[in-house]
Protein backbone atom coordinates (compact mmCIF):
# COMPACT_ATOMS: atom_id res chain seq x y z
CA UNK A 1 0.00 0.00 0.00
CA UNK A 2 1.35 3.45 -0.88
CA UNK A 3 2.19 5.73 1.96
CA UNK A 4 -0.11 8.76 2.27
CA UNK A 5 1.52 12.15 2.32
CA UNK A 6 0.92 14.18 5.46
CA UNK A 7 -0.68 17.57 4.96
CA UNK A 8 -0.30 20.56 7.25
CA UNK A 9 -2.79 23.33 7.84
CA UNK A 10 -1.80 26.94 7.37
CA UNK A 11 -1.80 27.49 11.12
CA UNK A 12 0.54 24.51 11.63
CA UNK A 13 2.90 25.84 8.98
CA UNK A 14 2.84 29.30 10.54
CA UNK A 15 3.53 27.92 14.01
CA UNK A 16 6.46 25.83 12.82
CA UNK A 17 7.86 28.69 10.73
CA UNK A 18 7.60 31.09 13.67
CA UNK A 19 9.45 28.68 15.92
CA UNK A 20 12.16 28.34 13.29
CA UNK A 21 12.32 32.10 12.92
CA UNK A 22 12.71 32.62 16.67
CA UNK A 23 15.80 30.44 16.70
CA UNK A 24 15.25 29.10 20.23
CA UNK A 25 15.20 25.54 18.92
CA UNK A 26 17.60 24.12 16.34
CA UNK A 27 16.40 22.90 12.98
CA UNK A 28 17.16 19.30 13.95
CA UNK A 29 15.02 19.64 17.07
CA UNK A 30 12.17 21.08 15.03
CA UNK A 31 12.31 18.26 12.50
CA UNK A 32 12.20 15.70 15.28
CA UNK A 33 9.42 17.52 17.14
CA UNK A 34 7.07 18.01 14.15
CA UNK A 35 8.26 15.21 11.83
CA UNK A 36 8.84 17.68 8.99
CA UNK A 37 11.89 17.73 6.75
CA UNK A 38 14.35 20.55 7.39
CA UNK A 39 14.17 21.92 3.85
CA UNK A 40 10.40 22.17 4.17
CA UNK A 41 10.74 24.12 7.43
CA UNK A 42 13.27 26.44 5.78
CA UNK A 43 10.88 26.97 2.85
CA UNK A 44 8.02 27.89 5.22
CA UNK A 45 10.35 30.17 7.16
CA UNK A 46 11.49 31.93 3.96
CA UNK A 47 7.89 32.30 2.82
CA UNK A 48 6.93 33.78 6.18
CA UNK A 49 9.73 36.34 5.96
CA UNK A 50 8.74 37.33 2.41
CA UNK A 51 5.03 37.74 3.06
CA UNK A 52 4.86 39.00 6.64
CA UNK A 53 4.59 42.61 5.48
CA UNK A 54 1.31 41.82 3.70
CA UNK A 55 -0.35 41.30 7.07
CA UNK A 56 0.17 44.92 8.01
CA UNK A 57 -0.71 46.51 4.67
CA UNK A 58 -3.34 49.19 4.75
CA UNK A 59 -6.37 47.82 2.94
CA UNK A 60 -7.61 51.27 2.02
CA UNK A 61 -4.84 51.86 -0.50
CA UNK A 62 -5.81 48.73 -2.42
CA UNK A 63 -9.44 49.84 -2.35
CA UNK A 64 -8.53 53.28 -3.68
CA UNK A 65 -6.50 51.72 -6.47
CA UNK A 66 -9.36 49.45 -7.48
CA UNK A 67 -11.77 52.41 -7.54
CA UNK A 68 -9.39 54.37 -9.75
CA UNK A 69 -9.04 51.40 -12.09
CA UNK A 70 -12.82 51.03 -12.26
CA UNK A 71 -13.30 54.72 -13.04
CA UNK A 72 -10.64 54.56 -15.75
CA UNK A 73 -12.29 51.49 -17.26
CA UNK A 74 -15.69 53.18 -17.25
CA UNK A 75 -14.28 56.28 -18.97
CA UNK A 76 -12.79 54.04 -21.67
CA UNK A 77 -16.16 52.37 -22.21
CA UNK A 78 -17.97 55.72 -22.39
CA UNK A 79 -15.43 56.94 -24.95
CA UNK A 80 -15.81 53.78 -27.01
CA UNK A 81 -19.61 54.05 -26.95
CA UNK A 82 -19.46 57.71 -27.96
CA UNK A 83 -17.22 56.78 -30.86
CA UNK A 84 -19.67 54.08 -31.98
CA UNK A 85 -22.62 56.49 -31.73
CA UNK A 86 -20.82 59.06 -33.89
CA UNK A 87 -20.00 56.37 -36.46
CA UNK A 88 -23.61 55.17 -36.56
CA UNK A 89 -24.85 58.74 -37.01
CA UNK A 90 -22.57 59.18 -40.02
CA UNK A 91 -23.71 55.89 -41.52
CA UNK A 92 -27.38 56.70 -40.98
CA UNK A 93 -26.96 60.02 -42.85
CA UNK A 94 -25.94 58.08 -45.96
CA UNK A 95 -29.32 56.35 -46.05
CA UNK A 96 -31.37 59.54 -45.63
Amino acid sequence: MPRMRKTYTASDKAKIALEALKGDITLNELTAKYQVHGTQINAWKRRLKEHVSEIFKDGRSKEDHSKEALIEDLYKKVGQLQLEIDWLKKKSELFN
